[in-house]
């Protein structure tokens, strides 16, 4: 892979994370054959990672399954998602399994493409789909999870709390991450326990100064609000 495509890949999987589980319309999904020809350096970085979704799906091949450059998941009624790869242009972006998350319920698919990187999540129960930009992270009584979003380009800068109901992915709050947008910190989060989140930033020129630190707490009146910002 030359270092246009390796630089654009790995520079997204470093700056993103989930801006908000937003469902995938078949327009964002749209492959534009006029975008440019296809792309052989995107094509190999796919075909070199396939092997190594194989072995990511073996404990799951009666669900999952690829056909070239399609990826089959099966859902609870017995039907199937595909998500087929792209190659063209600005366009181009890939499909790599990594692992079906049974807490939420859905599949967990990586989604390299031309200047992003992405999750699609989708529910094995009802099929649908969603972008988020990091993998979830879980409370520990696996009711909901957190994903952060923090990059430059795109710009992204939230902390976002959802849930898995009735087939679907429902979210529960939004905190914004204004540090992450100016480009002078990246952020992380954990639960230290299910109803509080604890948020840490570091600079991002390098430099020794201390990041800024807060906690998103879930209040008495069902509210997720943030302190010590």
């Amino acid at each position: 892979m030359t270092g246009r495509i390796l630089v654009a890949i790995l520079g997204a999987c470093l700056m993103s994370a989930a801006a908000g589980a937003q469902p995938v319309d078949g327009k964002s999904e749209t492959c534009d054959i006029s975008a440019g020809p296809p792309s052989q350096e995107f094509e190999l970085y796919a075909t070199e990672q396939w092997p190594k979704e194989a072995v990511r799906f073996k404990s799951d091949a009666a669900n999952v399954s690829r056909n070239g450059e399609r990826l089959r998941l099966k859902l609870e009624s017995g039907g199937t998602v595909e998500l087929a790869d792209c190659r063209h242009g600005i366009t181009a972006h890939a499909y790599l399994y990594e692992q079906y998350d049974a807490a939420g319920g859905f599949y967990v698919v990586r989604r390299p493409a031309y200047r992003d990187f992405s999750y699609t999540l989708v529910m094995r129960a009802s099929g649908k789909q969603y972008r988020v930009y990091g993998t979830p992270v879980w409370t520990s009584d696996k009711k909901r999870f957190l994903t952060v979003a923090c990059s430059w380009i795109p710009p992204r800068g939230t902390l976002t709390i959802q849930a898995p109901a009735n087939g679907e992915l429902a979210t529960e709050a939004e905190v914004q991450l204004p540090t992450c947008l100016d480009e002078t910190e990246t952020c992380a989060a954990r639960w230290d326990n299910p109803p509080w989140i604890a948020v840490t930033c570091t600079r991002a020129d390098g430099s020794s100064r201390r990041g800024s630190e807060f906690v998103v707490m879930k209040t008495s009146d069902g509210a997720w609000k943030t302190f010590g910002r």
